[in-house]
């Protein structure tokens, strides 16, 4: 059905008002007729961007707490079937590594971590939470499901932010690649956003892992799950990641739908023209070249010198990492590209005192 639509459908669409969804315009963007109309779409998707988040672009890091897990996933550097000497962090050391990276001067930080629920608790995550935000305004989680009191915990204790891959939205590929564990669960994973949004979560992130399934049927069913969040829950902004498959250690699968550069871009660029006030983040699993393009066009939330395994950002630590980057520049070196953009790089954009 996608394959049918016609380059004079996708301009009908074009000819709207951008930053409205329908699962009928949506599918016209992503179409193959679109790839042909890239760059007026993206004209739209610039200036749409710059009319709701301004000429700003928010920095952010992820600090890994802990490459333990209990999932079998057949794409990942912590399979837990794997064999490697795995690292955990004490408080103090994951408090160390935050101070690096807020020296850099990031002011908001992701914590993640593999499913280790012996370990990375809610009373870890609470008391990490309330020593960081000494030097944090805004500490998010990218980490296993928790259940709504979970959650609560952790948004009590200073976290306001969830980020959570659905990885695939097709239940059979996602049963393919999730073989043990309970990440295997499609069911309670999906069910974890309302969770999250029920107990406070300000900031719901969304994504799909780009590779396992049709590039162009994930961005479909990652919206209708968007729309329903911002329906139900509108206090929460939702923002969308694109990670895109990796080289991981110990990991030599082969992927039949890898997702090209140009076929990104225009993921990025159509979820923008149908949410107009959704977040776009792009980490350091692009190139710089892509992400120094990207910032131009639709992204709002960017990271820099990324470390993904623990410990990464204080000790010589030669502990296992997640995925290999593609982007090391330094977060000095990608602020001055942003700027170069014509952009400005955010690293704090409001305090606690106002959402208190």
């Amino acid at each position: 059905m996608i394959d049918n639509i016609t380059t004079d459908q996708v301009r009908r669409h074009l000819a709207q008002p951008p930053g409205r969804y329908s699962i009928d315009r949506l599918m016209a963007l992503l179409s193959p007729a679109a790839s042909e109309l890239l760059e007026e779409m993206a004209q739209q998707a610039r200036q749409l961007t710059i009319q709701r988040f301004g000429r700003t672009v928010q920095m952010y890091a992820p600090l890994y707490v802990s490459n333990v897990c209990v999932n079998s996933c057949l794409y990942c550097g912590f399979n837990c079937q794997t064999e490697f000497s795995r690292t955990r962090l004490t408080i103090d050391q994951a408090v160390k590594d935050g101070k690096v990276i807020a020296s850099e001067g990031f002011r908001h930080i992701l914590l993640v971590s593999g499913e280790d629920t012996k370990y990375v608790t809610n009373d870890y995550l609470a008391e990490l939470a309330q020593r960081l935000r000494e030097d944090f305004s805004s500490v998010s989680i990218e980490i296993y499901p928790l259940d709504e009191a979970g959650y609560k915990n952790c948004f009590d204790a200073g976290i306001d932010g969830v980020t959570l891959y659905q990885e695939t939205y097709d239940r059979d590929t996602y049963e393919r690649y999730h073989i043990a564990g309970p990440k295997a669960d499609y069911d309670q994973r999906l069910d974890s956003y309302d969770r999250a949004a029920r107990a406070g979560m300000r900031r719901l992130g969304l994504g799909v892992l780009l590779g396992l399934a049709d590039w162009r049927q994930e961005t479909l069913a990652l919206a209708e799950h968007a729309a329903y969040l911002m329906k139900k829950y509108w206090r929460s902004q939702v923002s969308f990641s694109f990670p895109r498959l990796r080289p991981a250690p110990h990991v030599a699968e082969e992927y039949e739908h890898l997702v090209g550069e140009r076929e990104l871009v225009q993921m990025m660029i159509a979820l923008r023209l149908c949410f107009a006030d959704a977040g776009i983040v792009l980490s350091t699993r692009e190139s710089a070249e892509l992400r120094n393009n990207a910032v131009n066009l639709c992204v709002t939330r960017i990271s820099a010198g990324s470390k993904t395994n623990p410990g990464g950002y204080s000790e010589e630590d030669d502990s296992t990492e997640q995925f290999v980057i593609a982007d090391d520049r330094d977060p000095s070196e990608v602020a001055k590209m942003i700027k170069r953009a014509g952009r400005e790089a955010v690293w704090k954009d409001w305090d606690t005192s106002f959402t208190a």
